[in-house]
């Protein structure tokens, strides 16, 4: 998996997180439900970009070795961080790390 791979995924999982997390807030009010909306943001996060990643896996045909193992977690790392400050902010930190490493 290539760094566009990665950052296509987690443009992605950031916004179906957003279309999910509104679409269970909605169900979550209609029910009379209280819940604590960042919370539920990082839980979605968590399992949409859980799922997107096992499906890439499926898709390409990619074996579970130590490498997709790092790339998974630190897209669920991220996308929940996403989910929290917004991914343009996750987005901007990743591409400044990157730069940084180049020189």
């Amino acid at each position: 998996m290539s760094l566009h791979i990665f950052l296509l995924m987690l443009l992605i999982v950031s916004t179906l997180t957003g279309l999910v997390t509104e679409g269970v807030k909605k169900l979550l009010q209609e029910w009379s439900i209280t819940y604590y909306a960042n919370t539920l943001a990082g839980i979605v996060a968590v399992v949409v970009s859980a799922a997107v990643g096992a499906g890439y896996m499926v898709m390409v045909k990619a074996a579970f070795n130590a490498k997709m193992a790092v790339y998974l977690i630190a897209l669920i790392f991220m996308s929940w961080l996403g989910a929290m400050v917004g991914y343009d902010k996750v987005r901007q930190a990743i591409a400044q790390i990157c730069d940084s490493s180049k020189k």
